[in-house]
């Protein structure tokens, strides 16, 4: 398998996973948007339809993804799953992991934390861990301003910067929004 670069803004380099029949491992470098992900989706479609069962998705070179690139991955696991196949991603850097959280789609996709533990979730060993809040439930959370009401959101707790008003706001682990 050859390294495949698209639209100089995503290289994908294909990998062996040893003691893995039918798996691979896919290195992503790059970003994944609405410019690049049709051939993003073309290419992996097409290793899909090769007979490969598991894909494991290497995301530590992913430094930024849209939501177009999040279905992308949406649609490889339906395909995956409707070949009695799977996927897991693991590596995700912290903004593109937000990103996964604030459209809710770590409760549909296998994240591990390394290659090692991907194969264990995929070979259905471990369980997945995910993000260890007792409150995760009310994250991504939109709220008002406390300041000047308009609505905002938030994928965790933390301190903000209102994008109206641009006060700053602390958002709890309850999800109470206050002054600064």
């Amino acid at each position: 398998m050859e390294e495949i670069t698209i639209k100089d803004s995503l290289k994908i380099t294909p990998m062996v996973v040893d003691g893995a029949e039918n798996t691979v491992q896919l290195v992503l470098n790059g970003y994944l948007d609405t410019y690049n992900s049709p051939d993003f989706q073309s290419h992996i479609n097409n290793l899909i339809n090769t007979g490969i069962q598991c894909i494991i998705f290497n995301c530590n070179g992913l430094n930024y993804i849209s939501s177009t690139g999040i279905g992308a991955f949406t649609a490889f696991l339906k395909m995956m799953k409707s070949k009695n196949g799977d996927m897991a991603l693991f590596g995700l850097q912290k903004k593109v992991m937000e990103v996964f959280q604030l459209l809710g789609f770590t409760k549909f996709f296998k994240i591990a934390t390394d290659l090692d533990n991907s194969l264990q979730l995929l070979q259905g060993g471990i369980s997945e861990e995910k993000p260890s809040s007792e409150d995760e439930s009310i994250f991504p959370l939109i709220f008002e301003c406390p300041h000047c009401g308009k609505k905002l959101k938030t994928s965790k707790p933390g301190k903000f910067r209102c994008n109206g008003c641009k006060e700053v706001i602390v958002v709890d682990e309850n999800g109470k929004a206050q002054q600064a």
